[in-house]
């Protein structure tokens, strides 16, 4: 039997290999490692037991307030019972059809747009479309829909709303900002250091109470401006400073060659930027970026300074009712539900591109 032969017939060790190997070489590598492992199943042994029993088994889950208070388990009744209210606050019930027909044309454009190889003119002008019949869908007064106003939008479409536009509008102007402060030019350098430093050292509740409270009594006499538009402002200019930094930290790592190969290419300032350095130096920054932009999605439940009812404020509307009094809990995990969700699927969203961006690069 040949060499060759006898090494085919060798088989790693069962330890090694399967089930056993992975927990060997992941849970069990190091003393301590086993130690927290140990630990770690420990504690979910003594807690999941006793959170199933509350959660799933003695759980209510459509059953009136009363009849809450005398289970043992879970009231899931306060989210079932209320969902309408929960999920569209105070939009009039009967246009709250209107609404979910939005969300549900956010969420397919969102996923339709996730590959790379569809961004075109085309996708451009169906972007316009779907946004125009968002927007009709929640304003009305066109084709029949009865008007609505922006102080009724409440719950989870105004959440989806402001964090949407939010973070569509504030990533283009962080990055003019960062490309700004950057700025051989005197004057556009110090506008933009003294806007973003500004920004960054007051909190973005500060920023909309000037946006409700300060901004209309510089307006003319008999002149408003709708307050989601002005929270909507708030929110991007007040990313937008983060963005600016992070940005900017991203051209700074760049290294100098890659000025001097494209300027000896002969590009200008934008070709050069647009082609050779913004390309690079956002691929750098992604995962602070995805950061700030996750943040700015949970900040958005802030609204409630100047009375906007997000998805989080409707569902305290709903616990400060006698009849669901004490079941902040259940009401809470659904929330979190909720943004754990959103928040999940941007950090997997971006590692996605990371991880396109890898191979393109790699295939050039």
């Amino acid at each position: 039997m040949s060499t060759t032969a006898k090494t085919a017939e060798i088989r790693p060790p069962v330890t090694d290999v399967g089930v056993i190997g992975w927990l060997r070489h992941h849970l069990f590598n190091s003393g301590f490692n086993s130690i927290a492992t140990i630990l770690i199943f420990g504690f979910l042994i003594k807690v999941v037991p006793g959170f199933v029993q509350w959660a799933f088994i003695d759980s209510v889950w459509f059953t009136s307030g009363q009849e809450c208070h005398q289970a043992e388990g879970a009231c899931w009744s306060v989210i079932t019972q209320n969902i309408r209210f929960n999920v569209f606050g105070y939009y009039p019930y009967e246009h709250q059809w209107r609404p979910l027909v939005a969300m549900l044309i956010l969420v397919a454009m969102l996923i339709y747009s996730r590959d790379w190889n569809r961004w075109n003119k085309k996708l451009g002008y169906v972007w316009l479309v779907a946004l125009f019949t968002m927007g009709l869908l929640m304003k009305g007064g066109l084709f029949g829909l009865i008007p609505v106003e922006s102080t009724k939008w409440s719950g989870l479409p105004l959440t989806l709303l402001l964090s949407f536009f939010g973070i569509l509008a504030s990533y283009p102007l962080g990055v003019v900002l960062a490309l700004g402060r950057q700025s051989e030019m005197p004057i556009i350098k110090s506008l933009c250091v003294v806007y973003i430093e500004m920004i960054r050292g007051v909190p973005l509740i500060t920023m909309l109470f000037m946006s409700s409270v300060m901004f209309p009594l510089f307006l003319p006499e008999g002149v408003t401006i709708d307050k989601v538009l002005r929270a909507q402002v708030a929110i991007i200019l007040f990313t937008a400073a983060y963005i600016a930094e992070v940005v900017r930290g991203g051209l700074q790592a760049m290294d100098k060659g890659q000025y001097e190969a494209a300027e000896s290419l002969g590009l200008n300032y934008y070709q050069m930027m647009r082609l050779i350095i913004l390309p690079q130096a956002l691929k750098i920054v992604i995962p602070p970026t995805v950061g700030i932009l996750i943040s700015a999605f949970k900040d958005t439940s802030l609204v409630v300074i100047i009375a906007l009812y997000d998805i989080l404020n409707t569902t305290k509307s709903i616990l400060t009712e006698p009849e669901w009094t004490g079941f902040s809990t259940e009401a809470y995990i659904f929330i979190a539900i909720i943004y754990y969700v959103c928040c999940f699927s941007m950090s997997q969203y971006s590692r996605k591109i990371e991880k396109e961006l890898e191979y393109k690069y790699v295939e050039r």
